[in-house]
């Protein structure tokens, strides 16, 4: 990501890169951790099935707290296996800050 994040704002697309092609999953998510420690996911589009990218649009009030967030790719293959990633945080900021 480049510049600030901030919270609550909806004109953010998450993007991450997976490692692997997505010719042959299931489903592909991108999970969360908030700075309150609860854990979530987005269910991620995906961008580019070859080089294994995924997305999530986000809305207005899904990044809803400021402080670190971690995020990760979690992928279920078409056999039932499934793979997450390596997590990247990230700092969401309170506007004015």
């Amino acid at each position: 990501m480049t510049g600030k994040l901030y919270k609550r704002h909806g004109a953010v697309r998450i993007t991450v890169k997976t490692f692997c092609t997505l010719h042959t999953i299931r489903k592909a998510y991108i999970k969360y951790r908030k700075p309150d420690g609860k854990i979530g996911r987005f269910a991620a589009l995906i961008a580019d099935a070859e080089n294994g990218i995924i997305y999530y649009e986000c809305r207005n009030g899904d990044i809803n707290e400021g402080g670190w967030w971690v995020f990760w790719a979690d992928i279920t293959f078409e056999d039932g296996r499934t793979a997450a990633g390596e997590a990247a945080r990230v700092f969401v900021w309170d506007e004015g800050k």
